[in-house]
């Protein structure tokens, strides 16, 4: 066990953690130059278009250093906000995490809030500069806030660049050096923590975990303790570039275990695994459940795939476990599920690899975030759909999520960014000076405002060069009311919103207009309607096609062409009545996109 190490890698997105992976994936041997080939560990090809990580990998590498065999164990994280459970899960199972931070960029939002994380578990850091060979590197002034953030020595922190591979020795011999090895007694019974699963078709799950006490065989009788199943070890063994079977694995080793388990249901991540003849005798904490932030329906494109996407969303919870899901139906759209995604970014992964993955194209609809409504009853309800909206005469008040969130950019960017937030509904909480030129911003912000575009115009106005980072902050009351869309006085529940007072007139216009331009016309006129309640606020309408009836009467009386008219027009009356609204799928993603 003295010769284990286990180590995250953590940073902002965008900093190179993936490219320094390679590199040291290169120089322990682990990987041969056939191999290798641009972020190794990212597999899925969203990744490698985006360049983003979207889930952690764990891979192990052999390293001999002054003539001692290390086994090296690094899980790779995302870097993404809208990903930062996948890193509390990677942290859980490690002792020491690289902090790595670009020496052009130097410190941003997330850099700060992931190492939160591992500081709250006690994880040695090992901070790395990294890109340094870049011309617009600024080591120094990047050292110097290093030093303000952790603490440590200038000395400490390690030069190093991904791309070319200098300082990968260096790397490699703090990680031998200052990350302690793990702790753990092997003669206890089996306390293993499982930290990510993924689906195989023709094995079942994998559960990968983390051996925390004692030790597991190959066919041992093993049991997890929340789910209160139990399995027998079929394979169990060690993650190289590709699984390796092994006969036993040991404490502090990390692995992979396979039961032949079918449903998704019976692996929680999180979970603890034991023997059954002498089990452990507590459970492993110190991993918090999953907090979805931003809701929406997703419904089948067509309503007998309804089965097939539900089996598509129970795999893809295997691979994805902050993804949560429960059925519902919409008059809309049919039967469908309500799922809870952590950001926007995280909702367009889910729709694409659903598409990608299993083939199944969905419809969405407008995300939205949960309230509680209090009833004048002294009743508490929690609200995460618009259409499970109360009667206005039973309503008390209402509350909508809150959150904390923290800005850090160029001082020149200052003043329209905090305009930006302040059109959101947010407060000013601090702001501080990091050096004389970047600045930290700490707003008090409704969730509701960040859900939609908030990031994307954050980026635009800032040049790319603002970083941001949110926590929940509380329930707070505000003044939301229901907005309705009705399509030929019919309410289209897809399309309805939970929003301010305040902006209902002028957001209820703009839906009003956006849907005028993107419903195709019908034989028959389509009238579009924002609605509070029963008043109306808003009205576009779209013409019908109409045919020359005329066009055959030359001369004669006018009381002909009437006549034709009125045939026509209580034909297109009739068909109103009973003519019904295709709406297309972007109409509801253009709703989104009012800015």
């Amino acid at each position: 066990m003295e010769n284990i190490r286990n180590f995250c890698i953590i940073a902002h997105i965008d900093h190179g953690k993936s490219t320094l992976a390679d590199r040291l994936l290169q120089v322990t041997g682990t990987i041969s130059e056939r191999d290798l080939k641009e972020q190794t560990l990212d597999d899925m090809d969203l990744e490698r278009e985006r360049g983003i990580t979207i889930k952690s990998h764990a891979i192990q590498m052999n390293y001999e250093h002054e003539g001692t065999a290390y086994v090296l164990n690094l899980i790779d994280t995302p870097g993404h906000v809208d990903f930062s459970y996948e890193v509390s899960r990677s942290i859980a199972a490690c002792e020491g995490a690289l902090l790595i931070v670009d020496a052009a960029q130097g410190i941003q939002a997330q850099t700060i809030s992931n190492l939160y994380l591992a500081l709250e578990n006690d994880l040695e850091i090992i901070p790395v500069l990294n890109k340094i060979d870049l011309p617009s590197a600024m080591p120094e002034e990047v050292k110097d806030q290093i030093v303000d953030l952790i603490g440590c020595q200038r000395e400490e922190i390690l030069e190093a660049s991904g791309k070319t591979g200098l300082g990968i020795g260096e790397i490699l011999k703090a990680i031998i050096n200052r990350v302690p090895s793990p702790k753990g007694e092997p003669d206890k019974p089996l306390q293993a923590l499982i930290f990510d699963s993924v689906f195989n078709p023709f094995r079942g799950i994998i559960a990968y975990c983390r051996v925390m006490n004692g030790e597991i065989k190959k066919g041992d009788k093993v049991k997890f303790v929340n789910t209160k199943k139990e399995y027998k070890a079929d394979e169990i063994g060690v993650l190289k570039l590709h699984q390796e079977p092994k006969k036993v694995i040991k404490t502090g080793d990390v692995g992979y275990i396979i039961s032949g388990i079918k449903q998704a249901r019976e692996v929680k991540v999180g979970d603890t695994i034991t023997h059954v003849q002498n089990p452990c005798e507590s459970a492993i904490l110190g991993f918090e459940d999953v907090k979805p932030m931003v809701f929406a329906g997703i419904y089948p494109v067509d309503t007998d795939d309804y089965e097939d996407l539900r089996d598509a969303m129970e795999k893809l919870q295997l691979n994805d476990a902050s993804l949560t899901f429960e059925p519902e139906a919409s008059a809309a759209l049919g039967f469908g599920f309500r799922c809870g995604f952590l950001g926007m970014l995280h909702m367009e992964i889910v729709q694409e690899r659903l598409e990608r993955e299993f083939d199944m194209p969905v419809i969405t609809t407008v995300p939205n975030v949960s309230y509680r409504a209090y009833l004048n009853s002294g009743e508490e309800m929690l609200l995460k759909n618009p259409s499970d909206f109360p009667d206005m005469t039973k309503l008390d008040f209402i509350e909508e999520p809150y959150i904390n969130a923290q800005i850090i950019t160029k001082a020149e960017f200052t003043g329209a960014i905090m305009n930006l937030c302040i059109d959101k509904r947010g407060t000013m909480k601090n702001q501080v000076y990091l050096t004389t030129d970047r600045i930290e911003l700490t707003f008090v912000m409704p969730l509701a405002e960040i859900v939609f575009d908030f990031y994307d115009r954050l980026k635009s106005i800032s040049k790319g060069y603002a970083s941001f980072d949110y926590q929940p902050a509380g329930f707070q009351r505000s003044k939301l009311i229901k907005l309705d869309v009705l399509l030929n006085g019919d309410q289209v529940d897809a399309l309805s919103a939970l929003v301010h007072k305040d902006n209902a007139f002028t957001l209820g216009k703009r839906m009003c207009v956006k849907l005028k331009e993107l419903i195709p016309r019908q034989q028959f006129e389509i009238a579009i309607q924002a609605a509070i309640g029963a008043k109306i606020i808003a009205r576009e309408t779209v013409k019908a096609l109409r045919k020359d009836v005329t066009a055959k009467c030359y001369g004669g009386d006018i009381t002909r062409k009437r006549k034709l008219l009125e045939k026509q027009k209580k034909g297109k009356k009739k068909m109103r009545q009973v003519g019904n609204v295709e709406i297309p799928q972007q109409a509801f993603m253009a709703v989104l996109k009012l800015d």
